[in-house]
């Protein structure tokens, strides 16, 4: 009976397993998880904290100490001091410059517009600027937050190379989620999808530099970087962050304004590097949130230039996080919901949560662990699932299984210990109430000479006999862990091993044999005081005890069951319990008891009985004692 109860729940654990599979896979694709995993993976960026060390790019700052250089100049008329600090890198060797600026005017210009007249002097005011910009070896910044981009003054475009705008200009647009955070790039600026078909569309900054720093044509139609293919079309893709803030090897730009600058010996470490020149002065606005700002005690914002440099170093050391492959996470889930129902279909729920609480924390420690091999797990899917299953298993047990548990409680409460019951419940195995074969030892106790005691006693004190003598036996045998059968009159018959298996009952008998015997001690002094001067004989027990295997379970007819055992090895300790007037002691067992008992007993005679029905003799030995 149990065993197809086991196997109807094993059913029911199969099933909420492939259904909660099937379901974390349908949540995990609906996105319902995304927060969570959001969450798991901006905290792994920042417990890594510096991941790699970015040799490709370098950031040339605009800081307040630079500023100072000119405190009279605003920042519009700046043109000639960019100039000299891209001459100073055009001569270092750097491989790229770009300029995260918006020059939105040109000084020239606005010159000519006060004056109402250009003159020679106004005009070559940004001549050493627009020298560089022809050199084709700067990128200017713009933005295409709309279906018109925002480039620089006409004066700058006109001497880009060509004419051409989607070559020297990118869109300094940044990508953000929806709660304000930077976490991905894109192959085409957000509001690009907006423009018209024969408009301009600028590609993103970053992407730009990394094209131009790699040699790739701008005007391919894919671009490669680390084994992998773009395209304008190709979805944003998370940004594997190099490190927090300050990751990006940096200079002043006022170390390159210095006289001798080009010999200057970290100026000349950005040989062959990309130069990215932006703000960083107090008061600017080109400041955002990013993974390594978002948690509770932090507040650390990265300026958008060094969120450039991180984009375009990932993307010239092809680093890229990648999510886990289908076939990886599905086998994921398949150990976690193994691992879990195995443990779930076996565990009191206490010992359950805390395989759940190791199960979610060894997934957590192991996404991190795969973050750091720049590989994402859908650890939010997973610790859905399990906390799921345990719930669902849990709920299974309790309502289904927790009937069964107090029916147990409430028939063998009858005849164990409160500890034994709970042991027996707790335990993996419950009672098979339909009946079962199992090794275990019978007691049978007899109280000698009842029937003359009984005479000499009115009814009420041979109950009142009966009740303490009965009470203090059950509390010796459910000492030693046994269970009192039932009562047969005078006679009590007990099982040690059933229902709660235990492998030494047989010295567990022997010792609650012995136990009955000091009772019985006691008891005689209670009666030579309770009855005294009734002439009653002195009270005495025999007490018999077999080990073999019998017959276990829930008998009797329908309408009156017990759990009760049968079968050879209770009829010989029966017998057993009748040698020990022959044997002049009160307790005789059988040498399988003494011999499976394990015990240093003391033996007093002993005898081969013949029991009627059984072809071999039974050797029967007189214990006296168990020494310590």
């Amino acid at each position: 009976m149990n065993g197809i109860r086991n196997r109807k729940f094993s059913l029911w654990v199969i099933g909420f397993c492939l259904t909660i599979g099937v379901l974390s896979e349908l949540v995990g694709r609906a996105g319902w998880l995304q927060s969570i995993d959001t969450y798991y993976g901006d905290l792994a960026f920042r417990i890594a904290g510096q991941r790699v060390a970015i040799d490709r790019v370098a950031l040339v700052e605009l800081d307040d100490a630079t500023l100072a250089l000119h405190p009279d100049d605003p920042l519009v008329f700046w043109t000639p001091h960019f100039a000299h600090a891209l001459q100073v890198l055009r001569d270092v060797g750097a491989r790229v410059v770009g300029l995260d600026f918006l020059f939105s005017a040109s000084p020239e210009l606005w010159f000519a517009k006060i004056s109402g007249q250009g003159s020679q002097a106004t005009r070559s005011f940004d001549r050493s600027f627009r020298q560089e910009l022809a050199s084709g070896r700067v990128i200017l910044g713009g933005m295409q937050s709309g279906a018109d981009p925002l480039l620089p003054a006409s004066d700058y475009i006109a001497v880009l190379p060509d004419f051409d705008i989607g070559r020297f200009i990118g869109a300094t647009d940044l990508l953000m989620d929806g709660d304000g955070v930077l976490r991905s790039l894109q192959a085409q600026p957000p509001g690009a999808t907006r423009a018209p078909a024969d408009g301009t569309r600028l590609l993103p900054f970053s992407l730009l530099l990394a094209l131009h720093a790699s040699g790739q044509a701008i005007d391919a139609e894919s671009w490669r970087f680390g084994g992998r293919s773009f395209t304008r079309d190709t979805p944003p893709w998370p940004l594997a962050w190099a490190g927090p803030p300050d990751s990006v090897p940096r200079l002043p730009m006022r170390r390159l304004l210095a006289p001798g600058a080009a010999q200057d010996a970290e100026v000349q470490a950005l040989r062959d590097k990309v130069v990215i020149i932006g703000v960083a002065y107090g008061g600017s606005n080109d400041v955002h949130m990013t993974p390594y700002g978002r948690g509770a005690f932090s507040s650390q914002w990265m300026r958008g230039p060094e969120i450039q440099a991180q984009a375009v170093d990932a993307l010239l050391a092809g680093r890229f996080l990648d999510p886990l492959p289908p076939a990886g996470r599905f086998g994921l889930l398949i150990v976690v919901l193994a691992i879990g129902a195995t443990c779930w279909m076996r565990f009191a729920v206490g010992s359950g949560a805390v395989v759940l609480g190791a199960l979610l924390a060894g997934l957590t420690i192991g996404a991190y662990v795969m973050h750091r091999q720049w590989l994402t797990l859908p650890l939010a899917q997973l610790q859905f699932a399990a906390t799921a299953l345990f719930l669902a298993i849990y709920g299974l047990r309790f309502s289904t299984g927790e009937r069964e548990r107090e029916r147990v409680r409430r028939m063998f409460s009858r005849y164990v210990s409160r500890d034994v019951v709970s042991k027996l419940l707790d335990s993996d195995e419950m009672p098979v109430l339909g009946g079962e074969a199992v090794e275990l030892s019978v007691l049978f106790s007899d109280i000698r000479n009842f029937t003359t005691i009984s005479e000499r006693l009115s009814p009420e004190e041979v109950v009142e006999m009966l009740n303490r003598w009965l009470a203090a036996a059950c509390g010796e045998v459910q000492r030693e862990g046994g269970s009192v059968d039932k009562f047969i009159g005078d006679a009590i018959m007990a099982e040690f091993g059933a229902p709660l298996h235990v492998p030494d009952h047989a010295a567990r008998a022997l010792r609650a044999a012995l136990g009955l015997r000091d009772v019985a001690g006691e008891m005689h002094d209670w009666m030579q005081t309770r009855f005294a001067g009734r002439n009653l004989p002195p009270f005495a027990i025999g007490v018999g005890v077999h080990s073999g295997r019998a017959v276990v379970g829930n008998i009797g007819a329908p309408e009156r069951m017990e759990y009760t055992a049968i079968g050879d090895t209770v009829n010989l300790a029966s017998r057993l319990e009748g040698s020990t007037k022959t044997l002049n002691c009160t307790v005789a067992a059988s040498r399988a008891a003494v011999d499976r008992a394990g015990l240093d007993i003391v033996i007093g005679e002993r005898q081969t009985l013949t029991v009627k029905g059984r072809e071999e003799p039974v050797e029967v030995l007189a214990i006296l004692a168990i020494k310590e």
